[in-house]
């Protein structure tokens, strides 16, 4: 007979009724560093990877996201190597965003992405959440021809070198009866998607319904809470997103992918913790009350 390990028997004790701890296992739970880079010049974390790394492990996290501009350094690839390695984090990926609507940026874009997912492979990424970028209204169908065919060539050069291109979202992509959104997938139908929780309860979406609607396309997700006002709370399980509910909708559509909490707070907000405090606090609740 198998003996159990201290993180089956911790799961068994904070599984929600009808979750079985071989259910939890199959999710892996880490963490973006948005909380961190919001307040930095350019969102530059680099300085702070030491920091982060050290707290996300404390925290509990399975793995961390980074953020693209974290691998624009010359001793970017050896740093994060050794951070990973050191802490026994491993890298899943990175978040990056651009204006994609725009045909005028796809040379740079290309070029800059050509760069940094490169060196995302080196330190053993394998997802890039990208965000397609605001016209702050809704686009025309030549901008959004723009987008999914600059889409199409990030993917093949993400699949390349072994990463997977998902769509993470924000407010402007799912907002308009998600006009943005709906104009990718009406030209690129496989593209995989890696929702913001949040941002869809923002944009005045389901996300229950969202997910079930997308079953089969949802391989990531983030995950973060806001209060009734619909301002964000300090940490997960502070607000009022249904994330049980979730929860449950994951389950029921056969969700195998990963989940990454990722914090954030009002501009003017001050923290009333340390930030690893609050991303422990979130992943207790994930756990808790998610099953993951």
């Amino acid at each position: 007979m198998t003996k159990p390990t201290r993180r089956s028997l911790l799961g068994a004790l904070f599984a929600p009724t009808g979750v079985s701890p071989a259910a939890q296992e199959r999710i892996r739970v880490g963490a973006h560093p948005w909380v961190y880079a919001a307040p930095r010049p350019k969102n530059d974390i680099y300085g702070i990877l030491d920091e982060i790394f050290a707290d996300m492990v404390w925290a509990g996290m399975d793995f961390i996201e980074l953020m693209h501009t974290a691998l624009e350094h010359d001793e970017a690839v050896s740093r994060i190597r050794e951070l990973s390695a050191q802490h026994k984090l491993p890298v899943i990926g990175s978040s990056y965003g651009a204006d994609m609507w725009r045909r005028e940026e796809h040379s740079r874009i290309l070029e800059y992405a050509d760069r940094f997912t490169a060196r995302l492979a080196q330190v053993g990424g394998r997802l890039v959440g990208v965000s397609v970028g605001n016209a702050r209204r809704r686009k025309t169908e030549a901008e959004l021809d723009a987008q999914a065919e600059l889409l199409v060539r990030l993917r093949r050069l993400c699949q390349d070198r072994g990463i997977t291109l998902n769509l993470h979202n924000h407010t402007y992509e799912v907002e308009n009866d998600e006009h943005d959104l709906k104009g990718t997938l009406a030209r690129l139908p496989d593209i995989k998607l890696g929702p913001d929780i949040d941002w869809l309860v923002g944009a005045g979406v389901d996300p229950v319904e969202f997910i079930r609607r997308h079953a089969g396309r949802i391989i990531y997700a983030h995950l973060r809470d806001r209060k009734p006002d619909g301002i964000w709370s300090e940490a997960m399980g502070e607000g009022s997103i249904d994330y049980k509910a979730v929860a449950q909708a994951l389950r029921e559509t056969g969700f195998r992918g990963e989940l990454a909490i990722e914090l954030a707070h009002p501009r003017d907000f001050r923290p009333t913790r340390p930030l690893r405090e609050s991303l422990k606090i979130s992943r207790r609740y994930v756990r808790e009350v998610m099953g993951y």
